[in-house]
C-alpha cells in the first residue's frame, strides 16, 4: 500500500494556497513570520479547511508564539499535532519531530552549542521512517543565496545513524528542493521566497508501507 504525503515549510502566515490531497499533511515549521498568537490562530484555521487524515507540525525559529506562550501551540493548534521531541504513527508509519536549530538572528527553538544540538538529536529514536525538523542537515538541501552551507552538522550526523525514509525540513528559502541519498529521501519544502511570497509549491511523497 502507498501512502502519500504532502510537505509543506515556511508558510510565514501565507496560506492562499492550493494543497494537494494525501493522507499526510505535514509543515516543517515557520507557520507564521511574527510569531504572534494571532498568527497561530489563524493556521490553525487553514489545517482545519485541509481534508487530509493526519497532520503534523514543528515549529521554527519564527514561531515564537509556540516556545513562549506555555505550550500554546499545543492548546490552540486543535487541528494537528504539534511535535516537540516526539514521537506519532500514522498509516502504518512511524514519525518524529523536532523544532530546534544552530542559532539564528534570536529566533525561537535557538540553541547556541553543539552539545546542546546534539542531545536533541540523540532523542531521534532508531527506526522511524519520517523525520520532522526544522532545520536542513549540513550540506544538504542548505545552500543560502551567498552560497553558504548553514545546515546542523549534529543534525546530518543523527540522519546518517537512523536513516529514516523520508526527512523533510525547510527554513532555507532558497534551498528548496528535494534530493536522495542513499535510504533517505530528503525535501526542503519552504514555500516561500525571501521576500516571503509563496513561490514553491507543495512536494509529494508517497511511501509503501
Amino acid at each position: 500500500m502507498s501512502v502519500r504525503i504532502v510537505v509543506i515549510s515556511d508558510t510565514h502566515g501565507n496560506h492562499d494556497f492550493h494543497v494537494p490531497e494525501g493522507d499526510i499533511l505535514i509543515h516543517a515549521g515557520d507557520f507564521t513570520r511574527r510569531g504572534t498568537m494571532d498568527e497561530l490562530r489563524l493556521f490553525d484555521a487553514f489545517l482545519r479547511r485541509q481534508p487530509h487524515p493526519h497532520k503534523f507540525v514543528v515549529s521554527g525559529n519564527h514561531d515564537h508564539c509556540a516556545q513562549e506562550n506555555d505550550g500554546a501551540a499545543d492548546a490552540l493548534l486543535e487541528n494537528a499535532i504539534h511535535l516537540v521531541d516526539a514521537s506519532a504513527v500514522a498509516c502504518g508509519l512511524k514519525i518524529y519531530g523536532s523544532p530546534w536549530q544552530p542559532w539564528f538572528m534570536n529566533g525561537a527553538f535557538n540553541l547556541w552549542k553543539k552539545t546542546a544540538l546534539r542531545e536533541k538529536w540523540d532523542l531521534i529514536p532508531e527506526g522511524i521512517d519520517i523525520l520532522i525538523t526544522h532545520t536542513p542537515p549540513y550540506d544538504i538541501l542548505d545552500r543560502t543565496q551567498f552560497g553558504w552551507r548553514v545546515g546542523c552538522g549534529e543534525l546530518r550526523a543523527a540522519v546518517e545513524r537512523v536513516a529514516p525514509r523520508l526527512h523533510v525540513f525547510g527554513h532555507i528559502h532558497e534551498a528548496y528542493g528535494r534530493l536522495r541519498k542513499g535510504t533517505t529521501e530528503f525535501v526542503n519544502a519552504a514555500l516561500c521566497n525571501l521576500r516571503y511570497r509563496v513561490v514553491n509549491a507543495p512536494v509529494v511523497v508517497d511511501l509503501e508501507v
